[in-house]
């Protein structure tokens, strides 16, 4: 079966680089993608939004034969649903990586600082001490010498869904910075913010405890978990 392993923010297709070896002794065929406007720091990145990163992946998928599993770490995550919405009779499965599916209207991070266009790797201070766990002086240093500044528009653009066949396909979550048990309680207590992941009718959780860069701070880790959440090839 064919695997798509989609980055999230600031990453390309080389960011599952520590994780994909495990992923191979699965037999089954991966694809680690870089999208639009992650190909370079000197990319033209003016004009990409969150449809065109949907696009290229619903292009993939268009050009694989049988079904297909996408992978998608952070907003990643979003890319994913949104080609599950798009093709969801040719996906088999979602496996999220501290990730989740977003609601119709709903965009990724519209809190990002800008900079002429595009938003690069914020400092630190930016995130929450979750994110960061596990991240430590030497692989922040390597992460921020490998970060691309994202697309602005990718972070802030409403997702656009349509087709509810999305909540037919079985997904896995692996629960990093927080977890499992926060996503089943706010499911129950009705929260807003897992409105989406409560509609889908078949969900699975897995623990993988550390910052919100797994394929960073344990990579062998996270390809086991994955590698255990993909369909028999």
């Amino acid at each position: 079966m064919d695997v798509i392993l989609i980055p999230g923010f600031w990453l390309d297709a080389s960011s599952w680089r520590q994780v994909m070896p495990v992923l191979e002794e699965t037999g089954h065929r991966l694809h680690p993608v870089t999208l639009p406007g992650l190909e370079s720091v000197d990319a033209d990145r003016s004009g990409i939004g969150l449809a065109d990163h949907i696009a290229a992946v619903v292009a993939l998928v268009d050009h694989l034969d049988g079904p297909v599993v996408l992978v998608g770490h952070s907003g990643g995550g979003a890319v994913a649903h949104g080609v599950v919405d798009a093709r969801p009779d040719r996906i088999a499965k979602v496996i999220y990586v501290d990730a989740g599916p977003l609601g119709d209207g709903q965009s990724i991070n519209d809190e990002l600082p800008v900079v002429d266009g595009e938003v690069p790797l914020p400092d630190w201070s930016v995130f929450e001490e979750a994110d960061l766990v596990d991240l430590d002086d030497d692989l922040r240093a390597a992460f921020r010498a490998r970060a691309i500044p994202e697309p602005a528009a990718v972070t802030s653009d409403p997702i656009r869904l349509t087709d509810e066949r999305r909540y037919d396909v079985p997904i896995t979550v692996i629960a990093c910075e927080f977890p499992s048990s926060l996503l089943v309680e706010s499911i129950a207590a009705g929260a807003p913010w897992v409105a989406e992941l409560a509609r889908v009718k078949q969900v699975d959780y897995v623990d993988l405890p550390t910052g919100h860069w797994p394929q960073f701070t344990k990579p062998v880790q996270l390809g086991q978990a994955i590698a255990a959440a993909l369909p028999v090839a």
